[in-house]
């Protein structure tokens, strides 16, 4: 499952995600067989596992924030408000309305049938142990300083986990997703009245990140991959570059991040809203 990079943690004022009188976007969720169907690959990918992840993701780079922007620091109130605001069913809904919209007809038997077999199982669970991982303090830099060691060109391994990257566009998907959520909370924080700028002042700065948010997104996609992948054997990899390949691998990859660019963008703006507010209530 193509990993969605969070870089907005990265860059801009770094915001995730939140959820508090926000209107979910999107299509209703598919009825019927169809319905049943997502419902079956959204299990093989264990998304829920993956929505609780982005939970705790965000719980903790909440406390960051509050650290970060908040004169008080952060505190009870705070965390409530940002759990509430990362449950992991409402992402889900607004997660799944756009990769509805955007997975289309696309043929869903076939990779059922590569992401429910025991190969396919593993590379989900190593995605989501490496994703937890990631969280574990030194881990991330580790893996960043392990990835920096590498020599050019890569050995086996690593050219196949490349490809993957390549073939899915993960570095450039994941950097555009990153500057639509900065944009989007900075938005927020403006709603909320915490900045006063217009939107060619918010483009223009957003916009003046992408070099450095690129370079770190390269940065954390190869480290990322390298991590999960290790277990991996070099044909292993290469079979999941050999379906994403297909018309059903691309569709999905092309769902996944229009799922979780809504997501973001989505929740980025509320928190912003929530955090200019937070930041009114102490002013006061």
């Amino acid at each position: 499952m193509p990993q969605v990079f969070t870089s907005i943690s990265r860059s801009c004022a770094s915001a995730l995600m939140a959820l508090s009188a926000m209107v979910l976007l999107g299509s209703p969720a598919a009825a019927g067989p169809r319905a049943a169907e997502i419902d079956a690959l959204f299990e093989a990918l264990n998304m829920p596992e993956m929505f609780t992840i982005l939970q705790e993701e965000g719980e903790a780079y909440g406390d960051d924030l509050a650290e970060e922007m908040l004169p008080g620091g952060t505190g009870p109130g705070w965390q409530a408000v940002v759990r509430r605001l990362h449950d992991p069913a409402s992402l889900e809904e607004i997660m799944r309305a756009a990769f509805e919209e955007s997975f289309g007809n696309a043929e869903i038997a076939p990779l059922l049938s590569f992401f429910q077999s025991e190969s396919g199982q593993r590379i989900i669970e190593l995605e989501l142990a490496a994703r937890r991982a990631f969280m574990e303090e030194g881990t991330e830099e580790a893996a960043r300083d392990q990835f920096r060691g590498v020599q050019e060109p890569y050995e086996a391994h690593l050219a196949a986990i490349e490809a993957f990257i390549v073939e899915n566009e993960l570095v450039e998907m994941n950097v555009v997703g990153a500057l639509n959520a900065n944009i989007m909370f900075m938005r927020g924080l403006i709603q909320g009245g915490a900045i006063e700028m217009s939107e060619e002042d918010v483009l223009s700065d957003v916009w003046a990140q992408e070099p450095t948010t690129r370079m770190d997104t390269h940065e954390w996609v190869y480290s990322f991959l390298m991590l999960a992948y290790e277990p991996l054997s070099t044909e292993e990899v290469q079979a999941y570059v050999a379906l994403s390949r297909t018309p059903e691998g691309q569709a999905l990859n092309r769902a996944l991040f229009a799922g979780f660019d809504r997501m973001y963008g989505t929740v980025s703006m509320s928190l912003g809203l929530a955090l200019a507010r937070q930041m009114e209530g102490e002013s006061l």
